[in-house]
């Protein structure tokens, strides 16, 4: 394969400012239960690639699923680029890298039966939709998947990288007359079978969960003081802040620029946020991100104070920035564009006994259950919440949504706790859906939460 590419590289790169070339193979093996129907077991084997041609800041982009006639994509996507290229574009080079990526598999789920596996599932299935009469349905899945990629550029970067990823999800539907709830839980793993092995416990807690809500009186609607745990905390941060911080929706939003002006103050000077793709084991992580530039740790809110953002090539380019190594595609049927990786609020200081000890009455809001962003305007369905009365936790209340203006919000953080998670996730964005990535942070403390209830 690199004589294959790299020769290809250099017959075509003097016609073009920008040419690379992406191939992956990936063996693919999923199971999905809906309810008590198993709704799919199926293994595929694929291949793909693409080539991606600039000329003049113009792009031309083909993908294919054979590797017959290379020299006619090439060709192709250097005659799109010179059709729509207008403009005088460097796009910044990296130091030149061959490099082969080796993923250290634990327990290979290659190496699993596709019976044990469906076992395994239609069991954790049965947990959910056995424990209660209130479970009205259930949708479980597995997924493991084995891939490399091969990359080169013109540029002089030839690499190869393994990844493995094992994906187990769980969500639950409970329901007791019109009022319905539901809770969801998912693990992951990037070298190891293991990681859905001995869920009984976790199952059955997502099940509990549920319910739990189904006998949980609806919140009073108001301002509140509201603590998100880790795992809302990495929601919001992704989905409220993670996006703008893309260089894309940055560069193509005056609104944005005027806003996020790098060196400006735009949070509490407590709060620290970070999008890192080099942090082992991690859904979002990897040596080198789409474009072959290496993977990075960008600090994007150093103490309060708006530090970077996260760039392509392209966007750095056209920004004047230093690349970041955040270009992503989901596929190679895909062009890469700005993405974050694994993004968290790093730990503070503060306690959870001490970040509610002095709160009147409050909030507490566990897990996100949905929601949706409009530019700086956020609104999120917590899974699960709890009034906080007297410094204490009290009983449980449902129906609680968050709302507000992101840059507000980030200035009313009035702690940070001392207990950072990680957790793994899945983004969308432009039609690229399911994309790895990991999201995190402490407990945090906010103040002037406008909730919403039923």
């Amino acid at each position: 394969m690199r004589n294959l590419l790299t020769n290809l590289i250099i017959k075509y790169k003097k016609q073009i400012d920008y040419l690379e070339i992406r191939i992956e193979k990936s063996e693919i093996f999923r199971i999905s239960f809906q309810g008590q129907n198993l709704d799919n077991i199926a293994r595929s084997c694929n291949l793909g690639g693409s080539v991606r041609a600039m000329y003049k800041g113009g792009w031309g982009f083909v993908s294919f699923n054979s590797l017959n006639e290379l020299d006619e994509k090439i060709s192709l996507a250097i005659r799109q680029a010179k059709i729509v290229g207008k403009i005088n574009l460097k796009i910044p080079e990296s130091v030149l890298t061959e490099a082969v990526v080796k993923v250290d598999i634990k327990n290979d789920p290659r190496k699993v039966l596709s019976s044990e596996k469906k076992k395994l599932f239609e069991h954790y299935n049965s947990i959910l939709l056995s424990h209660s009469k209130k479970i009205q349905s259930s949708a479980v899945s597995y997924r493991d998947e084995v891939s490399t990629t091969y990359f080169a550029n013109s540029f002089g970067a030839y690499i190869e990288q393994d990844r493995l990823d094992v994906v187990g999800t769980f969500n639950v539907i409970a329901r007791d007359e019109n009022n319905v709830k539901q809770a969801f839980e998912s693990v992951s793993s990037r070298d190891s079978y293991d990681v859905v092995l001995n869920l009984d416990k976790q199952v059955l807690e997502t099940a509990e969960r549920a319910l739990r809500q189904l006998s949980a009186k609806p919140v009073q609607a108001g301002d509140y003081t509201v603590i998100l745990d880790p795992k809302l905390t990495g929601v919001f941060i992704h989905e409220a802040f993670g996006h703008l911080s893309e260089g894309d929706n940055v560069y193509e939003s005056d609104k944005m620029k005027e806003i996020l002006v790098l060196g400006k103050e735009i949070a509490n000077p407590k709060l620290t946020v970070v999008d890192s793709s080099v942090i082992p084991g991690l859904p979002g992580s990897f040596a080198y991100d789409d474009e072959g530039v290496e993977a990075h740790k960008t600090v994007l809110i150093e103490n309060g104070i708006l530090a970077n953002r996260l760039h392509s090539r392209e966007t750095a380019a056209k920004m004047n920035e230093k690349t970041t190594g955040n270009a992503r595609a989901l596929t190679t049927g895909f062009a890469p564009i700005p993405r974050m990786t694994n993004t968290y609020i790093e730990k503070g200081d503060v306690n959870f006994k001490e970040m509610i000890s002095d709160i009147k009455e409050g909030i507490y809001a566990i897990r996100m259950l949905g929601g949706q962003t409009n530019g700086e305007l956020f609104t999120f369905a917590s899974g699960e919440a709890y009034m906080i009365r007297d410094g204490k936790i009290a009983e449980p209340v449902s129906d609680v949504t968050l709302s507000g203006n992101v840059f507000q919000t980030l200035k009313d953080i009035e702690a940070v706790g001392d207990d950072l998670e990680q957790f793994s996730g899945s983004c969308g964005k432009c039609g690229q859906n399911g994309l790895p990535v990991g999201v995190g942070g402490p407990h945090i403390r906010i103040k002037n939460v406008l909730v919403g209830g039923r």
